[in-house]
Order: C-alpha cells, then structure tokens, then sequence
C-alpha cells in the first residue's frame, strides 16, 4: 500500500499536536475501520447474514495478514462486542477454542458469529476452516452458548458457512 497517497487524494488526520497532516494509506485504513466500528455499536443486531457479512468484510478486508476474529452476541443477536481473537501469516491462524470459550464466557454472550480473513482473496473455505467451524460448534455448546457463522473474507467478498449448511 503507497504509503502517502497522491496529492489530489489526500485527506488529513489529526496528528498528535492537534494540527491536521496529510494521512498516510494506513492512517486512512485504521480511520475506516473506527467508522465502521462506530456503525455497528454495542446493541447493534445481526438481523441476517448480509449483515454478519457486511460486518466482517469491513473489519478485515485488506488486511495482510490472517486475523481470526468474533462478534459477541446477546439472546437477540445483539452485539456486545466485537474482539479480533488471533492473528496469523499470510496463510493461516492459530486458533484455540478454549480461548474462544473463555472470551465468549466473559462477555457473557448467547450467541457467536466469527469470521476470518484469506488474504489471498479465495473466499472457498478450507478444510481447516470447516474443521475449526465444528470444533467451535462444539466446544461452544458446552456452555450454552451459540455458533451462528462463520465468514470467510477474500478481498472485498464474503461467503458465509451457514449459507452452504456447515455450521
């Protein structure tokens, strides 16, 4: 990504000293994901998979390494938080479901949507993905809590796993 970004582009953050500076490509990333955090708030509601999708191509669409990540959510499907969990190489993440459990179990949620990144930008989920998917399922529902999605984002693209009937 160009660093500074051409002149009859720019646009301008404020910089430590309160005084407006030219944004650098990944001042403007880090900007947009804060507007995107701020549209979907604590209380916001996961209505359908557009949603889930929307939201989580949002947050990690662009990003150059694997970041595995989970919305939190209430008995309404509400959010009560949003937590980037575990993040990875350009070709995989790590990820421990105690540790999922253990957060989900902290925010006292219902449900979980989570979702993660290719930065590839292959949407087609992986056989890891899918194994992930039913050990989450699984572990989760030991306390009482639901796994709703999974979202795989490639580039600006989504694909949902219970879209396809694998969660």
């Amino acid at each position: 990504m160009d660093k500074n970004p051409p002149e009859h582009l720019s646009l301008y953050v404020r910089s430590k000293t309160r005084r407006y500076k030219v944004a650098s490509g990944d001042e403007i990333v880090e900007a947009a994901r804060a507007v995107v955090g701020q549209r979907m708030s604590r209380g916001a509601p996961f209505t359908d998979p557009k949603t889930a999708k929307d939201f989580f191509r949002d947050k990690l669409s662009g990003l150059q390494r694997e970041v595995f990540a989970a919305a939190f959510l209430d008995s309404r499907h509400r959010l009560i938080e949003y937590a980037e969990l575990f993040q990875g190489t350009i070709d995989g993440a790590e990820v421990h479901p105690r540790e999922v459990v253990r957060q989900a179990i902290q925010t006292n949620c219902a449900a979980i949507i989570i979702g993660h990144n290719h930065p590839s930008g292959s949407v087609e989920p992986s056989a890891a993905d899918r194994a992930v998917t039913a050990q989450l399922k699984q572990a989760l529902s030991l306390v009482d809590v639901r796994l709703l999605d999974h979202i795989i984002v490639g580039g600006h693209q989504t694909t949902a796993l219970a879209e396809r009937g694998w969660v």
